[in-house]
Order: structure tokens, then sequence, then C-alpha cells
């Protein structure tokens, strides 16, 4: 790190630390020692519409309609009363302050990353579309008519079940030197397994519904001609790939609760209608799921969902930005797991990412267990039945992706504040810059369910290699490209 940069990096922390001070003391001087009363407050409104929130989705009838009252209502209430006692403005004031102290927080305890890679251009390339992902981006974009004048040979993929692995080992075969993809994360892993494979690039163009491997790659959504400027004009990183009992994720293996609405035959159809149906039954019921878990050593038991990640994803619930990771180099999983019974847990989800229903933490490999001999589960959005007990595990710098010179400049930093860090930095002491070992740098174990298991019982598990795994086997019998 330069001298300029570190410079930089102090000036930040110290102006995290004196705006999270002012965001404090605001209230303190509107209100004197009432100022602790509304902070109170402002907790306690949120906490009720937690509960609100969880009767909505665990119950029905008039339960149901209690608890929506009860979220919208419990805020409301909560800004009357503020705007009542004139502490409108010292909140909202409060509110940015605290805003401005995290961002300037994540920016001075980013990690660095290794600076990427120039890339010539490609002599064969070749693209696999799908014209019907993204409500048809492939046509509406002209991307395969502007793929082919860029040299690119494409492949629509035409109705019913196409074998997206087997076409891509075909261009492997006929000569292509990067393998590129214009559809959705499903696709797109499938195709980035087998360039992994073989060591060739591989290109993201993101004209899938939500692209959350593109959006982290810093790609541009809404232009998703953009990416072909890799072609010409682009830089090669190294990310990591996630497997899950040997079936590859560029995003992540959920488990559980969502798992199992995602199963839901009209789920497609009616997503919310679906959800709503069936989460009561899955949250508070006798089907609902209890998974266990295995990481680093330690078992999570009882848990209704589980999300491993490729990489972790830095904010539990980030409702600007909602999935974003921010690096996909770290050689670790991201593991989130979920364990909410009754309106006193839910009430506790108000605390956020250190809320006791909450697991956040990180692992090189992750061992998710169930009480049944095979585990739904969402790989990237698809539904899948894998054998239980399911092996995660990531592969560090599997994959070369090739992007636009410009996609490395726009990606953004996110994550929580590494708050330890920033004081470090504000305090001119060396950083040594090695990443805590736990997402965020704050995991808080989940209450009461996580402890240390037996290493006799539970041996320490072996990753193997990356080719030569058994293909799992599937409950609906549909290719990616059919999502």
């Amino acid at each position: 790190m330069s001298r300029t940069a570190a410079r930089t990096d102090v000036a930040r922390a110290r102006l995290a630390l004196l705006a999270l001070a002012a965001a404090v003391l605001v209230p303190l001087v509107a209100a004197g020692p009432r100022g602790v009363l509304w902070v109170l407050l402002g907790l306690a409104g949120l906490a009720v519409a937690a509960v609100g929130l969880w009767w909505t989705l665990a119950h029905s009838g008039a339960v149901r309609v209690l608890g929506a009252v009860l979220s919208v209502t419990a805020p409301l209430t909560v800004l009357a009363l503020y705007a009542a006692g004139g502490m409108l403005a010292p909140a909202a004031l409060s509110l940015a302050l605290w805003v401005l102290a995290a961002g300037a927080a994540r920016s001075a305890s980013a990690s660095a990353r290794a600076a990427p890679v120039p890339a010539p251009p490609p002599a064969r390339p070749w693209a696999l579309m799908n014209p019907r992902s993204g409500g048809g981006k492939v046509d509406r974009f002209r991307l395969a008519e502007r793929a082919r004048t860029a040299g690119v040979r494409v492949v629509l993929l035409g109705a019913g079940h196409q074998d997206v692995a087997a076409l891509a080992e075909d261009a492997v075969r006929d000569g292509a030197d990067l393998l590129a993809v214009a559809g959705g994360d499903g696709t797109q892993a499938l195709v980035a397994e087998v360039a992994a494979r073989h060591g060739l690039p591989f290109l993201v163009i993101p004209a899938g519904t939500r692209n959350h491997f593109a959006l982290d790659l810093g790609l541009d959504r809404n232009d998703p001609a953009k990416a072909l400027d890799a072609l010409t004009d682009g830089v090669e990183l190294r990310v990591d790939l996630g497997f899950a009992a040997g079936r590859v994720f560029v995003n992540n293996a959920s488990f559980g609760t969502y798992a199992a609405v995602v199963a839901e035959p009209a789920y497609r159809d009616d997503k919310t209608r679906t959800t709503l149906r069936t989460l009561p039954g899955l949250l508070s019921g006798p089907s609902a799921p209890r998974l266990r878990l295995r990481a680093g050593g330690s078992l999570a038991e009882g848990l209704q969902a589980v999300l491993v990640s490729n990489n972790p994803y830095l904010r539990a619930v980030d409702a600007a930005r909602p999935g974003r990771r921010e690096r996909l180099d770290s050689g670790r999983l991201g593991v989130l797991g979920v364990r909410v019974e009754g309106a006193v847990r839910a009430a506790g989800m108000a605390r956020g990412s250190r809320a006791a229903g909450l697991l956040r933490l990180t692992a090189g490999e992750v061992v998710v267990e169930a009480d049944t001999p095979a585990v739904p589960a969402g790989v990237d959005g698809e539904h899948v039945l894998l054998p239980a007990p399911v092996v995660c595990r990531i592969v560090p710098g599997a994959l070369r992706v090739r992007v636009p010179r410009a996609a490395v400049s726009g990606r953004r930093r996110s994550g929580e504040p590494d708050w330890p860090r920033v004081t470090a930095l504000a305090l001119g002491r060396r950083d040594d810059g090695r990443a805590d070992d736990r997402e965020g740098g704050g995991h808080v174990p989940l209450a009461g369910l996580f402890g240390h298991s037996d290493p006799a019982r539970h041996p320490p598990l072996q990753a193997g290699p990356l080719a030569d795994r058994p293909e799992p086997a599937r409950e609906d019998g549909r290719g990616d490209h059919q999502r």
C-alpha cells in the first residue's frame, strides 16, 4: 500500500470515528439524559415490527393479519412520537451521521485485492446464450448479433432440455479459447465449471433476471452488451468456485426453508402467494426443517435455513444492495444459519447480524446434515435434491474470469465495518491486513446452539479434485437453462 493510500485510509478511519461519536451525541444534546429513552423507544419499535413480520410469515388467518398491522404501525408510531416530541430532526441527523460513519469505516478497512492481469483478445471465443433469460435480454440488446460481429461463435439455447455442460465441452473440443454465457446464474455455473476444468477464461454477459454473480464482478446489469468489451479491452481476475455435493455454484447453495419454497410446483408462476402459503408450515409447523451444520470443528443444530455462499455476503440484510459480496477471491465459504422460534426470538432479529437467532461465519468446508437420506437445496436458484450429508467446499482461484477494464474500477466496497481495524488505523497503529476468520469481523455464535463437536465423531474433511465429481440427482429433471 502506498503512503498516499495509507494516509487516505487513516483519514477515513478518523472521519468514521468522529461521525460515530456525533451520531451518539446528537440525541443526548437534543434531549439531554432523556435521549437514551428516545433511543430505546426506537429499538422497541424495531423489535415490535420484527415480531409482526414473524407472525405474518409464520402464521395464517387472524394472526397473520395482526402481524402485518404491527409490522407497519410500529415504525409509524415511533416516527409519530418522535415528531410530537421534537426528536424527528435529531433522529434523522443521527441516522445520517451513522450512515456516514459506516461508509467511511467500510472504505478505510476494505481488504486489498490483487491487481487484475491485462488479457489479450481471444482467438476463438464461444458463447452460449439463452434467449428466454431475463425476459428476453438477448434479443432486446442484440447480444447474439453484437457477439458475432466481435468474432464470437454463438450457440442459442432452444426449447426443451439441452445439456449445457455438454455444449461447453463440445466447444472446447472444437478449439474454443474463451467460454462466455448470456443467461441465468445457474447456467453460468455449469459453463464456469467446464472453463475451470480446462483452464480457460470465462466471460459473464449479465442477461439473466438477477445476475448476482455479474453484479459482484462489477458488470453493468442494465447494459449487458458492455460485457463484450472484455474481448478487446479486458482484464483477467481469479475467483473462487463453490461446490455442494459436487455440484458447482457461483453464488450460493441454500437449504431448509427457502429450498422448500422453491421446490413448490406453483412457485415459478406465483412466487409471492406460494411463499406466503407455504411459510407458516415451514417456520412453525410440524414440517419445519431442522438442519445440522458442521464447520471448523463446531456444530449447530435445529436450524430452519442455511445459506452457504461462494465467499461471504458481508451483510445479512442489505435493502439497498441485497446479496452483495465484497470479494470473490477470499478462499472462504460464507455461512448464514437461521433459527427463529416464536415472537421473542423474532424480536431479537432487530439486532441485525448480532441477533441470537443468526449464525454467521466463514469456513473452508461446511457439512449440512438432516434426518433424511436426501436434502432439498436451491443451488444458484435451481431446485435439486442432494444426498445427505451435503459437503460444501470452495476451490480458491479456480476460475479465470474475463471482465472489461472499466468493471474493475466500478466495483463498490460493501460489507460491515471492521471497527477494531478502523480504530487501530485512526490511532496510527500498523495493520498487518490479515482478515478475521469471521464474517465482517463481528460474528456472534448462535446462542445456545453452537458448540464444539467431538473431533473423533467429525473427522476433518478433505476436498476432492475439481474433476471427477458425481452429478447429483435432480428432482424436477430440468436443466438450468429452463429456469
